[in-house]
């Protein structure tokens, strides 16, 4: 009697869940628990941006646009990327995506041969390691360090290079740390990328969440255009996380073949989609919008790094996105028990920092993407825990 086959890829069946989806199925279920965990904006997508979607569907504007996007689409993310000092062609070096997570993937697949080596500076989104293994690439870890603020250095750059390193994915502002890479770090990493040849996908979708320091894209360095792949998107400063759109950026022989991807996979973005992102983008008041969120986070950023710090929990102050990465090794648990336990005995949910590769235990990720009062009632709640075990 023959045994059953498994039909499951060996790469998907090995592939670990996500750190984040479970905590957030537990406090989804759990009465009365409140929640720190979600990298989603608390802000509702501005009301004419919904006016445009709906005004398209009246138009009947729902069939298939050009597999990059509409001209008008692209056009408008171009001149948007300006604002970074990029400067692409509307024709064929920009492709609308859906999400930034389409662009990760499309990126890599694009650029990585199996065996190819990959390296990403952790603590990382969740995504990058699968993403890489789904195209047969070989993940190499950048473990980055709260002495450096979380930001990557050349040293740490040239001790992972090898005869097989093909491309380097980088993601600043950083989640879940809330680092930021400015110009002289990023002219550091810069001279390493061009003296091994290396591609780089810059992954900046909070490039609009900076406090006090302005945004630098590597890509905009000099001799840098024709070796980076940029991927920014909607949902985190336009608030339009559901509306899944992202913009993916580069040389056009790359931006070509993730278009090959692209309309072999997706066809398209949703049209609808693309309607509302037209005018977010376009909107006089798009910028003044931006400015309200920007400034409602650095205050609840203010609130929740002086919290953890009242704890005496040690936090490296995020300069970007909406997330802190609060240290908890001072009580002696692990990442995972350290959430398991506040979810179980205070009903709180945050993220164990290991989620984020293994450089991120003995931390915790919390976002501020919510409101003050629950930020506070959160806080206090954390404190309780932390008092319980010993810690002032």
């Amino acid at each position: 009697m023959s045994t059953k086959r498994s039909y499951i890829s060996k790469i998907v069946k090995e592939m670990p869940d996500s750190g984040i989806k479970d905590f957030f199925d537990i406090a989804n279920t759990m009465e009365g628990a409140l929640s720190l965990g979600v990298g989603e904006p608390d802000f509702t997508t501005p009301e004419h941006v919904r006016e445009a979607a709906i005004a398209s569907i009246r138009r009947a504007e729902t069939k298939y646009t050009d597999n990059r996007g509409t001209v008008e689409l692209r056009a408008a993310a171009a001149e948007y990327l300006e604002k970074f000092d990029l400067h692409y062609d509307k024709a064929d070096e920009v492709l609308i995506t859906m999400g930034a997570s389409e662009g990760i993937d499309l990126a890599l697949r694009t650029l990585v041969n199996p065996g190819d080596e990959v390296l990403v500076v952790e603590p990382a989104y969740v995504s990058y390691i699968p993403c890489i293994e789904l195209c047969g690439g070989v993940p190499v870890s950048i473990p980055l360090q709260a002495k450096n603020h979380f930001r990557l250095t050349a040293q740490e750059l040239s001790e992972r290079i090898t005869e097989k390193t093909k491309v380097l994915l980088i993601s600043f502002p950083n989640n879940p740390t809330g680092a930021i890479m400015e110009r002289e770090d990023l002219e550091a990493i810069r001279e390493v990328v061009i003296e091994h040849d290396i591609f780089v996908i810059t992954d900046e979708i909070y490039a609009e969440l900076t406090y006090g320091r302005r945004h630098v894209s590597i890509a905009s360095l000099p001799d840098m255009y024709e070796r980076c792949v940029v991927l920014n998107g909607f949902s985190k400063a336009f608030a339009m996380t559901g509306w899944r759109m992202g913009i993916a950026a580069g040389p056009a022989d790359v931006i070509f073949h993730m278009n090959k991807i692209h309309q072999f996979t997706t066809m398209s973005a949703g049209t609808t989609s693309q309607y509302a992102a037209l005018e977010a983008l376009t909107s006089p008041v798009r910028d003044a919008e931006i400015e309200v969120m920007r400034k409602e986070y650095d205050e609840r950023r203010h609130l929740m790094v002086e919290g953890f710090r009242s704890m005496g929990l040690s936090v490296a102050e995020p300069e970007g996105a909406f997330y802190v990465f609060p240290s908890v090794k001072e009580t002696g648990l692990t990442s995972m028990e350290f959430c398991e336990r506040l979810l179980k005995e205070q009903k709180v949910a945050v993220i164990p920092g290991n989620a984020f590769g293994d450089c991120g235990e003995g931390y915790i990720r919390c976002s501020y993407a919510y409101s003050k009062d629950v930020i506070k009632e959160c806080l206090k709640k954390i404190s309780a825990f932390t008092a319980g075990l010993g810690l002032r």
